[in-house]
């Protein structure tokens, strides 16, 4: 393929992604990156800046400079596209072929196809990802696998694309010598060679948006939608994109973000695993912000819930959905009285999410979507719940940031983080993202969590509720044992378990955590390291 000046792709072109990869496609994918890298990476410094200024006892806080957005009660959002008014209950996964059909079958109104959290970002995974959606929106993505036929039902799930956050790039994609921002790079080809097809189809280009810090993060976002829709002569504002609030810096500004994407905005979404995560990376310079076991980090805990009760306001009064988060139970086989305990887990927590004003839900199992399904039939006769308007709810800068967490550090619960750091990040490194550990699915964000948590005891010396302080000394023989465990599964390979010990353990010991283990271990991936020119 001819490519356009200044581009260079590192890798070969995957067998059937030429339709993906076209010249015409590539050429967007340039015209994205030569327009927004430059404020991309700036708004990552500024990140940076927030970090060390929290690092010096600055609290956030709403911004005062933007108190006329959240004061002023005249804008909305856009009005939900076609096949959004109802979305109580979506199922999200990877872009493998076999997870497209079963997820689009699975009875979600909408499915979230993941190239982020739960994707490792091999070259194939990312291109051959593009090519199972291209055929999905087209409705030809029936196939044999392993000897079994896959066929999509004529009525199957709204389909949504995540793509990655603006700190991820796409280090296989170079444009005058600099990686390409793995978000735009995934938005780009799904929006060029869908957009049309999938709004002739009844539907649109709908999208997830992940890991925003900052309104102007959302509004580059925006302009990047607008700048889509021109190029190719789509219908102004036929994109729709949910914000995951994810973050702790984005809690702060929520109005915000849905105000820059207003007209592309299709509501909030609580992303509670990666926003714990952040709590404890944004606070990491606080000894009262040590969490005690992650089981003990509910949804009910005093800063989880003052979140979830502010986004719930915010879209109502914007008149957009209010997603409610996760649930990553996976049936547990051959063991009924362990299974019907988790899924009345799941039961109270969809019950927990419709009855505080949330219009729908996430599952990672097709196994989970009739229990979810029932609790929001029962409880959400609409739609969706926009009338409830949450207006009793005055939620604080103090009580978001509220650290507060009862709970205990437990020897179980650090060998637990041990091991699904571990195995996580081992699976990550050979191509899976997507895991189950101990009956859960898990994903990136689990896997931090677990690695902030390990920094954090061993950077502020607690101790186990048995009295063991935590140490590296105390850890690395944990590590050992659990690295044997590890090796031991199918498809992990021994010297990937070897590198993400050694990363879990240096991590541990650091300074300070660095910001996503997903960059830090890119360069293990085929093609997935890239120096960049000076200046760039």
């Amino acid at each position: 393929m001819s490519l356009p000046a200044g581009v260079t792709i590192t890798l070969p072109i995957p067998s059937g992604a030429e339709k993906i990869l076209t010249p015409e496609a590539v050429q967007f994918l340039t015209v994205l990156h030569r327009t927004f890298d430059k404020r991309r990476l700036q708004l990552l410094e500024n990140r940076k800046k927030v970090q060390a200024e929290l690092d010096k006892g600055k609290p956030l806080n709403f911004l005062p400079e933007t108190a006329n957005i959240r004061a002023e009660a005249s804008w909305a959002c856009a009005p939900p596209a076609p096949g959004l008014e109802d979305r109580r209950v979506e199922i999200t996964g990877p872009t493998d072929r076999k997870m497209v059909i079963n997820a689009l079958n699975s009875g979600a109104k909408t499915f979230m196809a993941d190239f982020e959290d739960s994707n490792s970002p091999t070259w194939d995974n990312m291109v051959l990802g593009q090519v199972n959606l291209y055929d999905a929106v087209r409705n030809q993505i029936d196939s044999v696998i392993g000897g079994k036929e896959y066929k999509l039902k004529p009525k199957h799930a709204v389909l949504l694309v995540r793509p990655r956050g603006w700190h991820l790039e796409e280090t296989r994609f170079l444009v005058d010598g600099a990686p390409m921002s793995g978000g735009l790079f995934d938005f780009g080809l799904y929006f060029f060679h869908n957009a049309k097809e999938a709004i002739a189809r009844g539907f649109g280009p709908y999208f997830y948006l992940p890991k925003m810090e900052h309104h102007l993060e959302a509004r580059l976002w925006n302009d990047a939608f607008n700048l889509a829709t021109s190029y190719i002569g789509a219908p102004q504002g036929c994109i729709r994109g949910t914000v995951l609030i994810e973050t702790l810096p984005a809690a702060f500004q929520m109005e915000e973000i849905l105000y820059e994407l207003r007209e592309h905005s299709s509501g909030l979404n609580c992303g509670r695993w990666d926003y714990i995560f952040s709590f404890i990376k944004r606070q990491r310079a606080l000894r009262s912000a040590v969490f005690p076991d992650r089981t003990d980090v509910t949804m009910t805990v005093p800063f989880m819930s003052a979140y979830v009760s502010l986004l719930v306001q915010t879209c109502h009064k914007r008149k957009v959905a209010a997603m409610g988060g996760m649930s990553a139970q996976i049936p547990i086989k051959n063991d009924p009285k362990a299974n019907d305990a988790v899924m009345d887990k799941v039961r109270a927590d969809k019950l927990r999410e419709v009855t505080a004003g949330h219009d729908g839900t996430w599952v990672a199992h097709p196994a989970l979507v009739p229990i979810a399904m029932a609790i929001f039939d029962e409880h959400m006769k609409g739609p969706n719940q926009y009338f409830v308007r949450r207006e009793e709810v005055s939620v604080t800068a103090k009580q978001i940031a509220d650290p507060k967490v009862p709970g205990q550090v437990t020897d179980v619960g650090v060998r637990e983080n041990v091991s699904a750091a571990l195995s996580y990040c081992a699976a990550w490194i050979s191509g899976n993202g997507c895991v189950p550990i101990n009956n859960l699915m898990e994903d990136a964000a689990t896997a931090e969590i677990a690695r902030v948590q390990l920094w954090q005891w061993v950077k502020y010396g607690s101790k186990t509720s048995s009295g063991k302080q935590i140490t590296p000394a105390y850890l690395k023989p944990i590590f050992a044992e659990e690295s044997a465990k590890v090796a031991s599964i199918k498809g992990i390979s021994a010297d990937h378990v070897r590198i993400s010990s050694d990363y879990m353990l240096a991590q541990v010991q650091a300074q300070w955590p660095s910001e996503f283990l997903t960059s830090d271990l890119q360069g293990h991936l085929a093609g997935g390291s890239v120096v960049r020119k000076a200046g760039l």
